[in-house]
């Protein structure tokens, strides 16, 4: 006879204050939810979301990204945000501002995006 697998069912904790990672690159908008520790709550993108090509890039994709991702974290009572924001892309502030019209009060707003300090090397000079 085959064994039964016995199955916990996982318990959702409740997280009133988390994280919000926005990464808003030329080509793509990620919204990552965390706790303060870290562990993911929920995430979406705009490829999850059926937008392709050049209309993943846009606003009222990630307006739509965020949307989706405040649906999945839901279940775990989260009301405050801290937003980390990297990236150039066109859909920062409009998925800041999709957090707030998704009821979620933001703590802080923090640009994480990489700058270089000196930058890469250059080529040698040309001789001619």
């Amino acid at each position: 006879m085959a064994k039964e697998k016995k199955t916990k069912k996982k318990v959702k904790n409740i997280v009133s204050v988390g994280r919000c990672y926005l990464n808003c690159s030329f080509n793509n908008t990620i919204v990552t939810f965390t706790d303060n520790t870290g562990n993911v709550l929920g995430w979406s993108s705009s490829g999850a979301n059926n937008f392709r090509g050049a209309k993943k890039s846009t606003p009222f994709a990630s307006q739509i990204v965020v949307e989706s991702a405040c649906n999945a974290v839901k279940d775990y009572g989260l009301k405050e945000v801290e937003v980390f924001v990297n990236g150039p892309g066109m859909g920062r502030e409009a998925a800041i501002r999709a957090l707030a019209t998704n009821g979620l009060t933001v703590r802080a707003i923090t640009d994480v995006t990489p700058i270089p300090h000196n930058g890469c090397r250059p080529r040698k000079k040309r001789r001619m």
